[in-house]
């Protein structure tokens, strides 16, 4: 009886939902978060992402058993109405050369009030930047080797940012990715997205990566 949850947690693991199904897995807790989640599919950029072919969409994080979420930084800890308030929606391309995401920030993510805390943007971009070229590494998986980050702007809590990520050069087991987290801009109505913080970095496939255990694909 004890070794139940764990063995539902592999079995979670070895059957994980598809990226298709991620999309119609998370149900709001409240009416505030159910409205955050309709300004999200609602924007245009979202409609823009959700139309084009290159991009596959998911919200990756629902690919972690329920069981393991609590051990999961982005995926559990941070997830809440007034952190993160819904799964970051993420676009990612078959080859690995670009990466979208958008999320809301909420409050309780402040270093200063009403100000997101730094830290947090720099884990955003640590794990957009992963995201984006993993799929152009051998065995899709990586490990930070560097992080350089440049703040440009305050990022105000009580938003929805964008997160876009490009891999610049792959050689072999090594990738290169630069990105920016910007505000969420609706072009059709003259708005011009705003750089809040931008970030480069260099990631790194373990040798051991092909016998690596996937909690996250």
């Amino acid at each position: 009886m004890a070794g139940a949850p764990a063995i539902e947690s592999l079995r979670d693991l070895a059957n994980p939902p598809t990226d298709a199904e991620t999309l119609e897995m998370f149900i709001p807790s409240t009416e505030e978060v159910a409205a955050i989640e309709k300004s999200i599919f609602g924007h245009p950029i979202t409609k823009s992402l959700l139309q084009d072919p290159k991009y596959i969409a998911s919200r990756p994080h629902l690919k972690i058993p329920e069981q393991l979420r609590a051990q999961n930084l982005t995926g559990g800890t941070l997830l809440g109405p007034d952190k993160i308030a819904v799964p970051p929606l993420q676009f990612t391309t078959v080859d690995g050369s670009e990466f979208v995401s958008i999320q809301y920030l909420g409050p309780a993510l402040c270093g200063h009030p009403g100000i997101v805390h730094g830290g947090l943007l720099a884990t955003l971009l640590d794990e957009g930047l992963a995201r984006c070229c993993f799929p152009a590494l051998p065995n899709k998986v990586g490990v930070t080797a560097s992080l350089k980050i440049e703040y440009k702007a305050p990022v105000m809590a009580g938003q929805i940012i964008v997160l876009r990520a490009e891999t610049t050069k792959v050689e072999g087991r090594k990738a290169w990715v630069t990105g920016r987290l910007e505000t969420l801009a609706d072009e059709s109505q003259g708005e011009k997205a705003v750089t809040l913080t931008l970030g480069e970095a260099l990631f790194i496939e373990p040798r051991q990566a092909a016998q690596m255990r996937r909690v996250v694909t």
